[in-house]
């Protein structure tokens, strides 16, 4: 089974263990991961701020990419991405105008057909009917699943899951052996691509959400965001100064959690390259 992956800059960088154990578990599971040729950055945050059509050029450029290498699945592991990814193809399957002026822009025939999957997507689409057979390693911790701003909004275009309280991370985490708590920052904003320009910001915003999973018990936080992972894991010194005090509360990809569950071991899973150590405790 072969499905085609849009890495994006940050699993190819500051996230590149994100890309290890995203990798790592597609292997595990007889998943083929093929790299569209050729891609480039999809905007993120920046570029639907700066220029409407470079916004949608972007990802565009990306989208015709795969149909060129047919690749009619698409995985987007980040849910910026993701997010931008979706709605280009959104907007330019809905208004034929619109297409024709960004396929001249980017000197490339796109149908805007194809299907885009999050990692959440793929691993319910190709890896969860196998899942429970597979675990030797169950959780047996209380976590909190994060899905930020991005992953499940807009909800028009993704369809993805409840914008508010969405479930989909709760059901894989509990068939791992975990205990997903009930708190009320899930879909709360980190503080996204301020991380640098406004790093005191990120600091409160990322603070209120590990205060109240930490308030609720929880012993690790599991996202599938690379920005999010940034904030909440490598900004932990600003954010422990916003607090007042210490946070060693652990950060995981999804696919790190499910990973450590079927056996894969740390390394291969970029556990090594997180600032906060990963040391679930032992149930």
């Amino acid at each position: 089974m072969k499905l085609g992956i849009y890495p994006g800059c940050s699993l190819t960088g500051s996230a590149r263990e994100y890309f290890e154990s995203v990798e790592a578990l597609a292997k595990f599971f007889g998943i083929e991961l093929q790299q569209i040729s050729d891609w480039n950055c999809c905007g993120a945050t920046a570029a639907h701020n700066l220029n409407k059509k470079l916004s949608l050029a972007l990802p565009a450029r990306i989208l015709a990419a795969a149909e060129r290498d047919n690749l009619h699945e698409l995985v987007v592991p980040c849910a910026a991405c993701y997010s931008r990814l979706s709605v280009t193809q959104h907007e330019l399957r809905h208004n034929i105008s619109l297409r024709n002026e960004i396929q001249e822009i980017i000197e490339a025939k796109y149908n805007a057909s194809g299907t885009i999957l999050n990692v959440i997507q793929m691993i319910n689409l190709y890896f969860l009917e196998n899942l429970e057979k597979k675990i030797v390693k169950p959780l047996k911790n209380k976590v909190a699943c994060y899905y930020g701003c991005l992953l499940v909004r807009p909800e028009k275009v993704l369809h993805f899951d409840r914008v508010e309280n969405p479930q989909s991370m709760e059901k894989i985490l509990t068939l791992l052996g975990a205990t997903p708590i009930n708190w009320a920052m899930k879909t709360e904003c980190c503080g996204a691509g301020l991380s640098v320009s406004k790093t005191d910001v990120v600091a409160k915003l990322s603070a209120k959400i590990l205060e109240d999973a930490v308030s609720r018990g929880a012993e690790a936080i599991i996202v599938a965001c690379p920005m999010c992972h940034a904030n909440l894991d490598m900004r932990r010194p600003e954010i422990e100064k916003a607090m007042g005090k210490s946070c060693k509360i652990p950060v995981l990809y999804l696919t790190q959690a499910i990973g450590l569950a079927v056996g894969i071991d740390e390394k291969t899973l970029g556990l090594h390259r997180h600032f906060i150590p990963v040391d679930l405790p032992k149930n």
